[in-house]
């Protein structure tokens, strides 16, 4: 059991449900049919489901992520950071894939219960898209490393992270609870997915070298470590802006800005990557920003359901 938690890497799961949240506790404070309050927009059921389905993709992508690259010998001797499971041989790579497939079956499973529980039968053609959403989603997680088609292995992987973990998982979540999209709320989906690039970014930039060695394209493996740490302060900065401008359009308080104290580690973390020579050095700050995103997503819901009291006060 410890092997199979240390495969699943824990410290990535909760940076994987922080558009989930943000999403969700929008859906709470900004009900979309002044008919409804703002309870009945928003689902417990909906957000438990939509938790479980975002972390069996993450657990999923951590799984084949595992065998890929144990697979193609990219987990070796010379890899910088922790040693992988199939890398280290406590899990073979049979029992591996079995997981993956378990995994991925029940991660549908899942999507499809979310689908269902958020449109039922009166919405078909956003139920099948959303259906296919999740099954893309499934099968993107897989072929991140595994294949001789793995697009981790041709730069893509940055793309997949940033669209599923920042925009769908945001946009996507929200609109199960709303059957709308709200175009203000793509800031913060924007900002999440910029910082969860900037994990795997720090993952890249950390095992650059050996990547290289085995013909691992990666962004970083690209364009160079030099120019990789400029893309990472664009993705670091570019979030907390977006958060601000999010605040500023939606007139929050002067005490809802409790958010910005995460983007004191956040600097402190940038300082740190611009001073940085050694990239083995580098494989704590992977956990230092995944957290910090999740306390962005939970000090940002905080002050949204805030603004929440407010709609309550007033309307009372």
């Amino acid at each position: 059991m410890k092997h199979w938690i240390e495969a699943a890497r824990v410290r990535t799961l909760p940076l994987s449900v922080s558009g989930i949240i943000v999403g969700s506790m929008y859906a709470l404070s900004y009900p979309t049919d002044e008919v409804l309050t703002p309870t009945q927009v928003f689902n417990w059921r909906l957000f438990s489901f939509a938790i479980l389905t975002t972390l069996g993709l993450q657990i999923l992508s951590n799984f084949a992520n595992d065998y890929g690259d144990g697979m193609k010998g990219t987990d070796n001797a010379d890899r910088v950071g922790p040693k992988r499971a199939i890398q280290s041989g406590v899990i073979s790579p049979q029992a591996m894939k079995r997981a993956i497939m378990i995994t991925a079956i029940l991660t549908m499973l899942s999507a499809a219960l979310l689908v269902y529980f958020s449109f039922g039968e009166n919405y078909p053609v956003y139920s099948i898209f959303f259906l296919t959403l999740g099954a893309v989603a499934i099968a993107s997680a897989i072929r991140y490393t595994i294949g001789n088609t793995a697009y981790g292995y041709k730069g893509y992987g940055d793309l997949f992270v940033f669209v599923f973990f920042g925009l769908v998982s945001t946009l996507g979540v929200n609109f199960l609870y709303s059957k709308q999209l709200d175009y203000v709320l793509a800031l913060p989906a924007t900002a999440i997915g910029f910082l969860s690039v900037a994990v795997l970014n720090l993952n890249n930039m950390r095992d650059e070298a050996s990547d290289r060695k085995v013909g691992k394209n990666t962004i970083v493996v690209k364009i160079g470590g030099a120019k990789a740490k400029i893309y990472h302060y664009f993705l670091i900065v570019s979030a907390m802006v977006l958060m601000l401008v999010f605040a500023v359009l939606n007139h929050f308080h002067f005490d809802q800005y409790l958010f910005v104290i995460v983007y004191i580690p956040l600097i402190k973390h940038l300082v740190t990557v611009y001073k940085n020579k050694d990239p083995k050095a580098l494989d704590p700050e992977l956990k230092k920003v995944a957290l910090s995103t999740f306390a962005l997503s939970i000090l940002l819901s905080l002050c949204l359901i805030y603004f929440l009291s407010d709609i309550l006060v007033n309307n009372s």
